[in-house]
């Protein structure tokens, strides 16, 4: 079992750097001011994952050569993340191309394929945030999608693609390499589908246990920054009573009751109260181009106890 973490603040402060946002890697300096990962996973409803190997410009789907159209039909959409997915370092055979759409609260995966993009106008999305999924053929799983986006954050490319090329190594079919999934200064990151799990801060060799473990049903605790289907604040949470209890298994701690930063699980026959409160530390570049310090959450665990 993982060893227990501290329950005291998630410190994510410390001072500016002087440096012009170029001097800056903001993953570096994430780690030089111990900005912790836990409840950092962008909270959506689905992802959608298009095979797309051409240029993907600082800000995907929008700066890529996908047509207007398509572009325009996947912008807008809050709860819907849409990944622009290739693999590392294979060129793309034949004429057809892969999409993929996942529903992480069903851990629902389902994929077809596409010759031209304009077929992805089919997609109705609005449909899918309402709930409702298209009638494509079910994927088994599971999916490792790393972040590479040098064009959007130096980081996602200087410290991405040695990651995916690792796992690429062993997990050819089941590795993408993606657009930006968000947490710059938390690269490498890689989502897990179809459970919408983020990891964050891996090298080769530990990306290679998260993929171990979780195809063993569990869960790397010191990577994990959270699950999609969760607010922030409930993924600081889970991370926070599984590391007290010493519990990694994937399906072990349930979420049964939320109030504002009092959150309920049911661990087994038990249940658990974690009271986290959330405070913003001193501003600090959160990305590599940021031209300007942004506010920095942190998370800090007031309490752990059986309810």
């Amino acid at each position: 079992m993982p060893p227990a973490g501290p329950r005291g603040t998630a410190r994510a402060g410390g001072p500016l750097s002087t440096a012009t946002p170029a001097d800056v890697r903001c993953s570096l300096a994430s780690e030089a001011r111990g900005d912790l990962p836990a409840g950092t996973a962008t909270h959506l409803q689905a992802f959608l994952l298009v095979e797309h190997h051409g240029p993907w410009g600082a800000s995907a789907p929008r700066d890529s050569r996908l047509p207007d159209e398509v572009k325009r039909h996947f912008a807008g959409q809050r709860s819907i993340k849409v990944l622009l997915a290739r693999r590392h370092h294979r060129a793309h055979r034949g004429s057809t191309y892969q999409v993929m759409l996942c529903v992480p609260s069903r851990r629902l995966l389902l994929g077809t394929t596409f010759e031209d993009p304009l077929q992805l106008l089919d997609l109705d999305l609005d449909a899918v945030a309402r709930g409702r999924t298209p009638d494509w053929p079910t994927l088994p799983g599971p999916v490792y999608a790393v972040c590479t986006h040098g064009r959007h954050d130096a980081c996602c490319a200087e410290r991405g693609r040695p990651v995916c090329r690792a796992l690429t190594a062993t997990r050819p079919e089941e590795t993408w390499e993606v657009s930006h999934v968000g947490g710059d200064r938390f690269a490498p990151n890689m989502v897990v589908l179809p459970e919408g799990l983020y990891y964050g801060r891996l090298d080769p060799t530990s990306v290679t246990e998260v993929a171990e473990r979780h195809e063993a049903g569990r869960l790397h605790l010191d990577h994990l920054r959270g699950r999609s289907t969760y607010p922030m604040i409930v993924q600081y949470a889970e991370v926070a009573l599984r590391r007290q209890l010493g519990e990694d298994r994937l399906d072990a701690v349930r979420l049964v009751e939320r109030d504002g930063g009092r959150c309920e699980f049911a661990v087994g026959p038990d249940r658990w109260r974690v009271t986290v409160a959330r405070h913003l530390a001193e501003p600090a570049r959160l990305a590599c181009s940021a031209m300007r310090p942004g506010p920095v959450p942190v998370f800090e665990t007031v309490s752990v106890e059986q309810a």
